[in-house]
């Protein structure tokens, strides 16, 4: 029976479902593009031509470029979703360009990117509209291979399908199933490449052109490198503040209760004993605290063991069950790790403090140059990064390499923090690479 089952699966597993898949995403283009695409070119055309009378298009092509952005950032999420990412090109809106006014007229206008979309809109729709053809023929094929022109044939007057428009006898009506069977199966094979055609010529005007990903990787650098600073500034003033606190306060207590002993060790024995047993203890809670604020600033279990080993005894140290599964050839640079295992504690800390979760899981991967990172349990949902700063530093800290982080919480749960970064292995692992903790 496995030997039968398995081609069907893989069939179905490498043309079914990406046909069908592709089928809806075409359905979803011609659409969009169709009643969207044409309308939006004629009001771009009348806005633009008004500009000169009286001013009125000074307001209004401001605003039919805002729905032609609207349009244009639907079909970047449908080529997302069909496995063909288009950035955003747009340049940032600037401070106090509201609608009407000249910066904002002057911002629109000045934007490549908004006469790429407008010079997209008629391609669009025509290439768009192509796509119907996606979803058209694995339907018309899926008629003929259920039997409905049978069906027809055989209570209605005159009916056609495929090769015999009209059909004029039994024969070419039951030959009506193989031809569906055909069209349906070869309609399924080239509805992927359709959308995908549509989606690359898409990409041609719809994606930044090389200057302006430069402008927007010069912008996106300078506000990590801002957040990085931030970070690193405030980090120095939790660990002076850390050393002011505690480890200095400490030892100046320990120098004092040996000075105080140094006095009273020829009139009270005694006494100074006692000074020193005391200094003892408190240069031991030094000693402890000083070790804690090295872990914070690079866990000696990191370096000792590794991300998988640290992450390990990071689950250990967590009072729910926490599954941890580590498939890594080898050791991330100290950088990444280091960022890797702090967004990890940072994950987990958010997990203990807030789910409510009684369990929990840890998955990390490294394919394609990226160590992807995810943490998730399964507590009451609801988790913000906007609404707290852990999540956020935990995006900050990542930013700086490049990584990035997304978190799906919905209400109920389950909450899912999906992390990636942009890194090399070096040397070979020399531990299990999966298990349980």
């Amino acid at each position: 029976m496995e030997i039968v089952d398995s081609p069907v699966r893989e069939f179905a597993r490498q043309t079914l479902r990406p046909g069908a898949t592709a089928a809806l995403q075409g359905l979803a283009v011609a659409v969009l593009s169709l009643t969207t695409n044409l309308a939006l070119f004629a009001l771009s055309l009348v806005s633009l031509l008004l500009i000169p009378a009286f001013g009125i298009g000074f307001a209004l092509f401001p605003m039919v470029t805002a729905l032609v952005r609207l349009s244009t950032g639907l079909q970047r999420r449908l080529a997302r979703w069909a496995g063909v990412p288009i950035a955003t090109p747009y340049r940032p809106l600037p401070e106090g360009a509201q609608f009407g006014t000249w910066r904002r007229f002057r911002w629109v206008v000045g934007d490549p990117a908004t006469w790429r979309d407008f010079a997209w809109l008629v391609p669009g729709a025509l290439t768009g509209g192509a796509c119907l053809l996606a979803f058209a023929l694995p339907l018309y094929g899926l008629e003929g291979a259920l039997g409905v022109p049978l069906l027809l044939y055989l209570i209605a007057d005159s009916y056609g399908y495929g090769l015999f428009w009209p059909m004029t006898n039994l024969a070419e009506a039951l030959a009506a199933l193989p031809q569906g069977w055909l069209l349906l199966l070869g309609g399924l094979a080239v509805a992927p490449w359709l959308v995908w055609l549509h989606l690359a010529f898409a990409r041609l005007f719809l994606a930044p052109t090389r200057a302006a990903e430069l402008a927007l990787r010069v912008r996106q650098l300078t506000v990590t490198r801002a957040d990085t600073v931030d970070a690193q500034a405030a980090e120095l003033r939790r660990i002076e503040r850390d050393l002011h606190d505690g480890a200095q306060a400490r030892l100046v207590a320990l120098s004092m209760s040996i000075g105080l002993a140094e006095q009273l060790l020829a009139q009270d024995p005694a006494a100074a004993g006692k000074l020193l047993a005391e200094a003892r203890e408190t240069s031991g809670q030094a000693l402890v605290e000083l070790r804690d604020l090295v872990r914070g600033i690079h866990p000696p279990v990191l370096a000792e063991r590794g991300l998988d080993g640290a992450v390990r005894a990071l689950a250990l140290a967590v009072p729910l069950p926490v599954e941890v599964e580590v498939d890594l050839p080898g050791r991330p640079e100290a950088p990444m790790e280091s960022a890797a295992y702090f967004a990890v504690a940072e994950g987990l800390a958010n997990i203990t403090k807030h789910s409510g979760a009684a369990h929990a899981w840890i998955r990390l991967g490294h394919a394609d140059g990226r160590l992807s990172i995810l943490v998730g349990d399964d507590g009451r949902g609801g988790a913000d990064p906007a609404a707290g700063s852990g999540l956020a530093g935990i995006g900050r800290r990542l930013a700086a390499f490049d990584g990035t982080m997304a978190v799906t919480s919905p209400p109920g749960g389950p909450t899912v923090m999906t992390m990636e970064l942009p890194c090399e292995l070096s040397s070979p692992k020399t531990s299990p690479s999966s298990g349980t903790g």
